[in-house]
């Protein structure tokens, strides 16, 4: 019967559908994750940044009743966290890892409370109307293909432009000068100090991207997804995203393949009402697939040899 059951759920076009959706949300804190670490920058702190993102969205979007506006400004919110995290981790040299957590923590309460405070209401504000949240887009013709058009061609507006920011981020860092130097900066900063690149700027830049990317991975949970805000709604997905781009061994189509991973496991979590099996044991499937992929990648995978050390000019 359960073999049936789920023969069932994996043949319908439902499942993976979600599954992108899923994947979509991590993908894009992943691609800032590569960046960040490319450049020599260590980010934990996606989990935070994409919450404040969340956040910022459904509070922006009440207010305005436009989902643009609403996700840019969860875009900046995103990367004002990034920068806090650059500033501190760069400028003042502290370790990258506590202030990624100090991030998270900060953006965990902050969030909570902002919402107590401004709605009034605990953990969240409500919902947004259909008219203010994130389009869906059916591309016509294709989006009537059996199967394969509810899977690829009915998505949000966001599925699509994650794509050309992947695609972006690849030839970027791997086809352009700009990237040569991001990739030189967290190889070797001694060695590209020496021939006239901007050690901090880069870092900077590469930091800070991460938290734009970040904040509209928040806004695409909260005004596109879940069409509200909850406490701690993100549920660890920055750090998911995190086993992803080491899973993918800091590559943006690598990561990609550990964002399809997770976000499969989270698909068949939404689709448990067809199952007859506990829906906790399925809510643990993507967080035992992340700790499964840390154990078998995290000792083979080599990340950027200047990953988490901050920049000494005196090299000391």
């Amino acid at each position: 019967m359960f073999f049936q059951q789920l023969l069932h759920v994996l043949t319908t076009s439902g499942l993976y559908s979600n599954a992108i959706q899923e994947a979509v949300l991590l993908l894009l804190p992943a691609l800032g994750g590569v960046i960040s670490e490319r450049s020599g920058v260590v980010n934990v702190a996606m989990e935070g940044m994409m919450l404040t993102g969340a956040f910022v969205a459904v509070v922006v979007g009440l207010r305005t009743q436009n989902p643009w506006i609403a996700t840019i400004a969860a875009i900046f919110a995103g990367g004002l966290m990034a920068l806090i995290h650059a500033v501190v981790s760069i400028r003042f040299k502290a370790n990258q890892i506590i202030s990624g957590f100090g991030i998270n923590i900060f953006a965990a309460g902050l969030t909570s409370l902002l919402s107590l405070a401004i709605f009034g209401t605990f953990p969240g504000p409500g919902h947004l109307e259909a008219a203010h949240e994130l389009p869906q887009i059916s591309i016509p013709g294709l989006s009537a293909i059996p199967f394969l058009g509810p899977v690829f061609f009915q998505q949000n507006l966001v599925v699509y432009l994650a794509v050309i920011i992947l695609i972006g981020v690849q030839i970027v860092l791997f086809r352009t000068r700009l990237g040569l130097r991001v990739r030189a900066v967290g190889e070797h900063p001694q060695a590209a100090d020496t021939a006239g690149i901007n050690i901090y700027m880069l870092r900077y830049g590469a930091v800070v991207m991460s938290g734009l990317l970040s904040g509209f991975s928040g806004a695409f949970l909260s005004i596109g997804v879940n069409n509200t805000f909850n406490d701690n709604m993100t549920g660890g997905r920055g750090f998911i995203a995190l086993a992803a781009m080491i899973f993918g061994r800091w590559t943006p189509f690598g990561a990609l393949g550990g964002c399809l991973l997770f976000g499969f496991g989270e698909a068949l979590y939404a689709n448990n009402s067809a199952l007859t099996i506990s829906p906790f044991v399925l809510k643990m499937l993507p967080y035992a697939l992340t700790l499964i992929v840390l154990a078998g990648f995290v000792g083979r995978s080599v990340a950027p040899a200047a990953d988490g050390i901050p920049y000494d000019p005196a090299g000391e």
